[in-house]
């Protein structure tokens, strides 16, 4: 599978494997910015893609990031969308957080996509868990 893509910033870098094997492509930013404490904002990546039809690409976080309380919100890019990608951070953390040009602010997952039927009912088939959510499997 091809992943087109298209730089629209002098600073921007094509998503990249670190490893052979990897998940991921890693984004990295096109700019310099500081995240404050609590701050949620759009790091450009300076790059458009072109998702191919039947897939997604899903932003995750960099778990080097996520460890200083940094995480990326907002991770779905369908693939009809031109536009570019940026990648919506919140720093959760104590203190500031300093993006730098061509860092790695997170990773593109591209996967298949299933499209679904909705359909209306009155009644949905029984299962084991039934209507248990939050906490009710246990802690241990």
């Amino acid at each position: 599978m091809e992943l087109k893509v298209k730089k629209i910033h002098p600073n921007a870098k094509l998503p990249q494997y670190s490893h052979k094997g990897d998940a991921g492509l890693d984004l990295f930013s096109s700019v310099d910015c500081v995240l404050k404490k609590g701050e949620v904002k759009p790091v450009p990546t300076g790059i458009k893609m072109a998702i191919p039809e039947g897939h997604v690409g899903l932003v995750w976080d960099k778990s080097g990031i996520s460890l200083k309380g940094v995480h990326r919100l907002a991770g779905v890019i369908d693939s009809g969308y031109r536009g570019e990608v940026q990648v919506v951070m919140a720093n959760l953390g104590g203190e500031s957080f300093e993006v730098k040009k061509g860092m790695k602010i997170a990773q593109l997952l591209v996967q298949p996509v299933q499209e679904v039927n909705v359909i209306e009912t009155e009644d949905l088939e029984e299962t084991s868990r039934g209507e248990n959510g939050f906490g009710s499997t246990g802690k241990f």
